[in-house]
């Protein structure tokens, strides 16, 4: 039986912690599925295509073990268990960076299961080098010019440097 998993996000940019998330999923799902979130009612830094490019560039690169040929990244706006179903997936992968990240994490993990009993969700702690980072983290010292090599693959940095300024 294929086991299909969506790791949803806005991933606006994609960084280490969410690759590494990704390869690990791979290890456990036969097919994973990166669902990048088009918010409408969101702002983001990138336009969805663009983190979708980038997304797949980075995959591309990070290609080392193999299992990366298994994950697809696909756009969707709208619920995620909807998108899951769509997919015939049966899980959702979440990181967990820290204790912080859990209630909300968890809230939402109790309100898909209420809307597709079918689906479940799958946390996987972020490892420790990049229990730091996040999205929101990344582009703020990114707009102060301040180096963020250390956590987002070349193709976001090279998205960042080219994204508009001042949004």
């Amino acid at each position: 039986m294929n086991t299909i998993a969506v790791y949803p996000g806005s991933f606006d940019p994609i960084t280490n912690g969410h690759l590494d998330i990704v390869e690990r999923a791979t290890a456990v799902f036969d097919t994973v599925i990166i669902g990048v979130l088009a918010n409408p009612r969101k702002t983001p830094l990138l336009p969805v295509e663009t983190r979708i490019d980038v997304i797949r560039a980075a995959l591309a690169e990070a290609q080392g073990s193999g299992r990366l040929a298994a994950v697809r990244v696909e756009g969707f706006d709208g619920l995620t268990v909807d998108f899951c179903q769509t997919h015939r997936a049966t899980a959702i992968v979440r990181g967990l960076r820290a204790i912080s990240d859990f209630e909300s994490e968890m809230q939402l993990a109790h309100n898909n299961r209420v809307l597709a009993p079918d689906v479940d969700t799958v946390f996987f702690m972020t490892s420790v080098e990049n229990g730091y980072v996040s999205s929101s983290l990344v582009k703020e010292i990114a707009s102060f010019g301040g180096d963020v090599s250390s956590m987002i693959p070349a193709p976001a940095r090279t998205a960042l440097a080219e994204a508009p300024r001042g949004r």
